[in-house]
């Protein structure tokens, strides 16, 4: 499809506990509506990974499984959103993660009269969740998926992550998709669930 401009931009967010498939689906998603994937957790693992100020600030908070302040999470997305490649639009995935977050964004978008058009909640079973997670470990070699981290994450995720599900259910603009399958049947779904919503490639 052609590059989106702001008069016909699409803003959407994906969310989903820890090893559902976000970032896996959020790359097609987003190529399929010609917006940028943005997922907050690449960018701080990147700037762990190069030393950066940033990075040093969370690393510690991240390896234990732990949500970065909304502070320095709100300041990230302000910042990046902003750039030229998302006047048409954006994927937002991994953020917002908490109800303050939410509450910054809707102010942010707000104010220039956006809004986000939907919702794409994964729906994994939890234990199908953990086994992802560890084998993305052993696969990866990643530091923020042991055992017990995997389970805090899990614990973070239900006590502050989802209250805003029930915001963005209220909005009308909550869309469920089953998180389990092949990766492109899961697409399938997404995209199917988008059109019904209302939301045009």
């Amino acid at each position: 499809m052609t590059a989106r401009t702001a008069d016909n931009a699409v803003r959407l967010l994906i969310v989903g506990p820890p090893g559902a498939g976000k970032g896996t689906q959020a790359t097609g998603l987003a190529r399929a509506y010609g917006v940028p994937a943005i997922s907050t957790g690449d960018i701080f693992r990147s700037n762990i990974k190069n030393g950066t100020d940033l990075g040093l600030k969370v690393q510690s908070i991240i390896e234990s499984g732990s949500l970065v302040p909304d502070s320095l999470t709100n300041e990230l997305v302000r910042d990046r959103i902003a750039q030229d490649d998302c006047n048409g639009g954006f994927l937002l995935d991994g953020y917002p993660r908490t109800v303050e977050q939410v509450d910054f964004l809707t102010d942010h978008l707000g104010a220039s009269g956006a809004a986000i058009d939907a919702v794409v909640r994964l729906i994994v079973d939890t234990e199908v969740v953990v086994d992802r997670l560890r084998n993305r470990a052993v696969k990866e070699g990643r530091v923020d998926d042991t055992e017990t981290v995997i389970r805090n994450r899990l614990d973070v995720y239900a006590r502050e992550t989802e209250p805003i599900v029930a915001i963005y259910g209220d909005r009308g603009v909550l869309v469920d998709v089953d998180g389990e399958g092949r990766v492109d049947e899961v697409a399938k779904r997404i995209l199917d669930s988008l059109a019904e919503q209302g939301v045009r490639r």
